[in-house]
């Protein structure tokens, strides 16, 4: 059977890690986010992965989301490994008491309601086309699942929320060998943390994070290859962190 992943936001960052390691392992990748296909990121990487393909898609809108399975199936084959990792930040970053609803609705309505309904979509056709062969649904949340920052707490509130939506999958399709897990990544390096990468330089530095570096794409990549391979499958429902030990609780 061959291995075909569906990595949402993978033309980026942790997306783009993730695609890499799954494309290196010998997964054929088929990258979606809502940007068009000249964008410049969604171009740089089809030149780092020239073997992957790119499907426009727009996690908002809900109505869309099995004609992208269809798509990315008919192009390619049935989706075995599905990896949402698509989000977006808060608008902007602030008292929370001062926060608004079109920036709680953004949030909320790609990170939370657009992940669900797009892994609903994998989720039946994936039951509609039972294989013998191991199957696996990633969830990229953040340790913001867990850690609090008042100043976007509609992104923790998103993840926080996603994080019970991996379990809700994990229960649902553990009959069916298709394990579903959570990775959740802390301070990586990428181009949604650049506008904070001197506040993280000196706090990193100053011991925030025990391993004593930012995370990198490559280090979520890694992290997803034993999930989607099967080798974690009796631990369906695991929270996995991927963060250098920020979320040990320390004396």
């Amino acid at each position: 059977m061959s291995r075909v992943a569906l990595v949402t936001g993978g033309q980026q960052g942790i997306g783009l890690g993730i695609a890499t390691a799954l494309a290196d392992a010998g997964w054929t990748v088929a990258l979606a986010s809502e940007r068009a296909e000249d964008d410049p990121a969604v171009a740089a990487a089809l030149r780092t992965l020239p073997d992957a393909r790119y499907f426009r898609h727009d996690l908002a809108d809900i109505a869309a989301a099995p004609e992208l399975v269809e798509r990315v199936e008919t192009a390619l084959g049935p989706i075995t490994t599905f990896v949402s990792n698509a989000g977006v930040p808060a608008l902007s970053r602030g008292d929370m008491l001062e926060m608004s609803a079109d920036s709680f609705d953004l949030v909320m309505g790609v990170n939370l309601r657009g992940g669900f309904f797009l892994a609903q979509a994998v989720a039946r056709r994936m039951l509609a086309m039972p294989a013998r062969d191991y199957r696996a649904m990633i969830f990229v949340t953040s340790v913001s699942a867990e850690l609090v920052s008042v100043e976007r707490a509609e992104y923790c509130i998103s993840k926080a929320a996603a994080s019970m939506m991996t379990r809700l999958y994990a229960a649902r399709l553990a009959p069916h060998c298709i394990g579903v897990f959570e990775l959740r990544p802390g301070i990586i390096r990428t181009a949604m943390t650049e506008g904070v990468a001197t506040k993280y330089d000196a706090r990193i530095a100053q011991g925030l994070v025990p391993a004593g570096r930012w995370g990198a794409p490559a280090d979520i990549g890694a992290a997803v290859l034993p999930l989607a391979q099967g080798a974690m499958a009796f631990s369906t429902g695991a929270v996995i962190p991927v963060d250098g030990g920020l979320s040990l609780h320390r004396l």
